[in-house]
């Protein structure tokens, strides 16, 4: 659960309200991560209280509504401790959506193959344009530059894997281009049907 133990973690520094909590997020993270959705933390909120990491007190407030604040309490302590001393482990697999559209250009064939991957680089190329400036903006705020950073790292890693899939996939997607396609079933029979129908014309004028 991050964004359960990122939630511990800003109220480790103090209590909170709920529209607080957004705000601390989303300048502490920086852009990369993008907002979080006010309606998901005020679940996780939820079940943070629920579970005891968490308590919910109310504060009475002259001119507006009472506002609710949550206080970390012993309990959530103790769970943000082993979380953020943890190693994190990936699980299910490393998923991207590059891999998909590798795997489609190849079917297509060569040439499919060569003008993804030209136009892949481009865009990662713009996107390093991007996050250099967002680095340089963000240069006074250490966490958010350790996300950019990563961000700079990951894109510049997917450029290389995709010299990597030219030479290794271009053999295979050669070999896609070399097979002509099947004709499908419905279109040979709409084929066959036109012949019989011609064929039979034909035999009648003859006839005649």
């Amino acid at each position: 659960m991050p964004i359960h133990h990122a939630v511990l973690a800003l109220l480790s520094r103090r209590p909170n309200h709920g529209y607080e909590l957004k705000a601390r997020f989303e300048e502490t993270i920086g852009p990369q991560w993008g907002g979080l959705n006010i309606g998901h933390l005020y679940q996780i909120l939820e079940r943070l209280v629920r579970d005891g990491y968490v308590s919910r007190s109310q504060v009475a407030q002259t001119d507006r509504p009472d506002k609710t604040l949550y206080t970390l309490t012993p309990a959530g302590e103790t769970e943000l401790h082993t979380w953020a001393t943890t190693p994190w482990v990936r699980v299910g697999g490393f998923r991207d959506e590059l891999f998909l559209k590798l795997l489609g250009a190849v079917s297509v064939g060569p040439e499919a193959l060569s003008t993804f991957v030209e136009s892949q680089r481009q865009t990662y190329l713009s996107e390093l344009a991007g996050l250099g400036q967002q680095r340089r903006a963000h240069s006074g705020e250490p966490l958010v530059a350790v996300l950019i950073d990563a961000a700079i790292a990951h894109t510049k890693a997917d450029l290389g894997l995709l010299d990597s899939a030219a030479r290794h996939l271009g053999p295979l997607a050669a070999t896609h281009g070399e097979q002509a396609p099947e004709r499908p079933a419905s279109a040979t029979r709409e084929r066959g049907d036109a012949d019989g129908h011609d064929g039979a014309a034909g035999g009648r004028a003859e006839s005649a």
